[in-house]
């Protein structure tokens, strides 16, 4: 069934006038597509474009301190040997490092490298510029809303937060 522009405003489907209703997870994950598109638009243009959606789905998960590689399969829904290779492609790259874990002598830690850092400054302009034009589009206080609505939902959702 086709949703009509109105009622896609509304949320779609089955609501107040009986046409089919989207769930709100596909209702979360369009704009998250759209921001993951112009993320990586961007950094192709800005010369980065040697890095893959299934590389940075691994590398923005990288903590402040580094990750473990197991941590990082688990959170990004991979392989521990995915999550190897797309560590390896970053690493060869210059995105990422990998340095010993100062709190178990056997394990390393991934940590994002000077080059991956530059990386995401751009990225973090760019969430900046879109959350901007989302917040002109829906206007301040939905914006808000729609921040505090997410924040709680992130409570049953997340378990890495």
């Amino acid at each position: 069934m086709e949703v009509r522009a109105e009622d896609r405003q509304n949320g779609g489907g089955r609501g107040r006038r009986g046409e089919e209703r989207q769930n709100l997870a596909l209702l979360c994950f369009y704009p998250h597509r759209a921001m993951e598109a112009r993320l990586l638009a961007t950094l192709t243009a800005e010369g980065y474009d040697d890095l893959t959606l299934a590389q940075a789905r691994v590398a923005a998960r990288i903590g402040p301190s580094g990750t473990r590689l197991t941590d990082l399969a688990a959170q990004a829904l991979v392989t521990k040997q995915t999550a190897g290779h797309l560590v390896d492609q970053l690493e060869r790259a210059g995105y990422v490092r990998r340095v010993p874990d100062p709190t178990d002598a056997r394990a390393r830690l991934v940590q994002i490298a000077e080059r991956g850092r530059e990386l995401v400054a751009v990225a973090r302009r760019v969430e900046a510029e879109v959350e901007a034009e989302w917040t002109a589009h829906l206007g301040e206080e939905t914006a808000d809303q729609l921040r505090v609505a997410l924040t709680r939902l992130r409570e049953v959702t997340d378990p890495y937060r």
